[in-house]
């Protein structure tokens, strides 16, 4: 089913296209852009809320700004829909986040409008500040670089280093502040609290309007916006002084606030902004899902509602006949409720996704011990490292991927300090539709190689439950080491799930099916794609051996050695990059015994994968059931003993 756009909207296909409007037919393409998205998303899904809020702004800043020669810088991408309608993909646009189709995320070598690849927060200051730099030095200092960046993203200590930087620089850098309160759940911290003060100061509308006021007299004046700004600018930043500008105390000309629905004013005060050289900042406002009633209500719930009925609102959901397994990520929040209810010292922190993680479960039980500290990883392991000195038992829940922004605090100032953080890391694995930015592939690689780090994976819920509880051990809590746990995207495989919670012996495996001829090792909940490869194989006569490791540190090595002395022939199986990860840990033992074996390792290529559904993805890469038993006969009638 192919979305029909409207009349405008069918006739853009770049934004050269977009520029030959009048000004006054503006309004009524933004309305086809915001109805397109809508007719697209609820019927193939996607990101929403974020896209419609900036509807107004991406169609001002196409029209004033000469893309893609003026380098545009979307932050994060979830709101970037418009720009890829805009810019050439409206006829794919249907293809979305699908498997081979167009990217979610503002993607380089997809279009030359995408000037810089994202999918997390707060690099687009940083980025449009290099781009701004490189003009300059190219001999093309009045080009134009804008960084659209949301105020949740404001909160990551990168968006503060870039503007740090650029107040310093003559860097021909705009700055726009897509302010919304929100990122995926309501925005938290000092700086919400600020960005509020400077949206209803009367002192701050006041000068917003002198600024305004006196651009639109310049040709009366016979001056240029660079002369007036100079002129005005004493008396300005005196005004402002009444209450401190954050923006301009970092040396950026602050403009606003304004309203970023208003696309005729919006599109008049760009065109003065182009006047002005050097870093400067534009706050605008908008309304995360404008134009669509429901997502406007509830903003956190219509971020990414899936497929629903534009008429009525209702997000459609799968009917079952039976219970169905939960996700992981609601088995670890109300497992954590759990545990913080049979001990005062559990605490939870997570770097604004408390709804993605399910953090979001303990903080409405017990806020005074959950607490979401801003699109700030570095901050939330080094702010749990600080708890855990106090002696409380911390469960740091950050994404996989996310945890890359944080790996020197973890090893700084987690692990050199011996101190018994519990990281876990959801969406480990790959992550789907949202593709290679979110894709957790590198953890197990990253954390084992770590001293005082414990790492472990689920197969399913109830070991999720008893590894979260042995966490919380005097063992671990006393014993100096941090422990992670990684679990991936999506459901298990228990819609029994609340099992009593056991203790785990630490880096002991387990025996899933006893065989012959070949020995599958798993780690994680890739496991149960053996278990469907064994039943498949045992109808074809072929009975391979499963062991469930569990932990790759440490790894059970007296498990491994009666396997290495059993079987010649070993397949490892993990949803992980095979350089570094579970396999080589497995072939490091056995080089290190002197065992010889003809060893296969099915795991995550030295390659980016791209976005798509986790099956298709697992398929491709070659772990999916099929590629597993596959696998298994290949080393089953191999002939040699060579290790691969």
């Amino acid at each position: 089913m192919l979305i029909t756009p409207g009349n405008l909207l069918a006739t853009i296909n770049t934004p050269a296209d977009l520029r030959r409007f009048d000004k006054t037919e503006l309004p009524k393409v933004c309305d086809q852009l915001r109805q397109f998205i809508i007719d697209n998303v609820s019927v193939y899904g996607g990101h929403f809320g974020a896209s419609l809020g900036v509807v107004e702004l991406t169609v001002a800043l196409h029209y004033v700004f000469n893309t893609p020669d003026d380098q545009l810088v979307w932050d994060v991408g979830h709101q970037a829909y418009g720009h890829k309608i805009l810019t050439g993909r409206r006829d794919v646009f249907h293809t979305n986040r699908f498997y081979k189709g167009i990217s979610g995320f503002p993607k380089r070598k997809e279009s030359e409008y995408d000037t810089f690849g994202v999918g997390h927060s707060s690099t687009s200051i940083s980025a449009a500040l290099g781009m701004a730099v490189a003009s300059k030095l190219e001999g093309n200092p009045l080009r134009q670089h804008i960084a659209v960046i949301g105020d949740g993203s404001m909160t990551a200590g990168e968006a503060f280093e870039g503007m740090n930087h650029a107040g310093a620089t003559d860097a021909n850098l705009l700055i726009v502040l897509n302010d919304n309160n929100m990122s995926i759940d309501p925005n938290v911290g000092a700086l919400r609290e600020y960005l509020t003060d400077i949206t209803t100061s009367q002192t701050y509308n006041k000068v917003k309007g002198e600024i305004w006021n006196l651009l639109g007299k310049m040709d009366k004046l016979g001056k240029t916006a660079q002369e007036l700004v100079s002129q005005i600018q004493t008396g300005i930043k005196g005004s402002l002084l009444e209450q401190s500008n954050l923006f301009e105390s970092l040396n950026l000309r602050y403009f606003g606030p304004i309203d970023g629905h208003d696309i005729d004013h919006l599109t008049s005060v760009l065109e003065d902004l182009k006047q002005i050289p050097g870093p400067k900042l534009l706050h605008v406002l908008t309304v995360k899902g404008k134009g669509y009633g429901p997502a406007e209500k509830d903003q956190t719930k219509w971020h990414a509602p899936g497929l629903f009925d534009k008429v009525t609102g209702e997000i459609k959901k799968k009917v079952y006949d039976s219970p169905q397994p939960p996700k992981y990520q609601d088995v670890f929040g109300h497992t954590l409720v759990e545990l913080a209810e049979q001990n005062a010292k559990v605490v939870g922190v997570t770097p604004a996704m408390p709804s993605g993680s399910s953090m979001n479960i303990m903080m409405k039980a017990m806020p005074d011990r959950a607490f979401d500290v801003g699109i700030a990883e570095q901050h939330a392991v080094t702010f749990s490292a600080g708890m855990a000195t106090r002696g409380q038992v911390v469960f740091c829940n950050i994404y996989s991927t996310f945890m890359q922004r944080a790996y020197d605090q973890v090893v700084h100032d987690v692990c050199i300090q011996e101190l018994p953080v519990i990281f876990c890391l959801d969406r480990a694995g790959f992550a789907g539709a949202d593709g290679p930015t979110h894709h957790g592939a590198y953890d197990i690689a990253y954390m084992r190689c770590v001293p005082n780090m414990i790492v472990a994976a689920p197969m399913n819920e109830q070991e999720l439950r008893n590894m979260m509880f042995t966490a919380t051990s005097d063992e671990v809590q006393q014993g100096k080491r941090a422990f992670t746990i990684r679990y991936p995207r999506g459901e298990g495989v228990m819609p029994a799930w609340r099992t009593p919670l056991e203790k785990q012996e630490i880096g002991k495996g387990r025996l899933i099916q006893d065989g012959e001829g070949v020995a599958i090792l798993t780690l994680g909940h890739i496991g149960n794609y053996a278990v469907e490869a064994s039943a498949n194989l045992a109808k074809e006569g072929i009975h391979p051996a499963h062991f469930d490791m569990r932990y790759v540190k440490p790894l059970d090595e007296a498990l491994l050695h009666q396997i290495f002395t059993r079987f010649d022939r070993v397949l490892t199986v993990e949803d992980g990059c095979l350089m570094g990860g579970f396999g080589s840990a497995v072939l490091e033992f056995m080089a290190e015994h002197g065992y010889s074996a003809h060893v296969k390792r099915l795991g995550i290529p030295d390659a980016i994968i791209e976005h798509g559904e986790q099956i298709e993805l697992h398929r491709e890469c070659g772990f999916d059931p099929e590629g597993i038993a596959s696998a298994v006969k290949e080393l089953l009638y191999a002939g040699s003993k060579i290790v691969i």
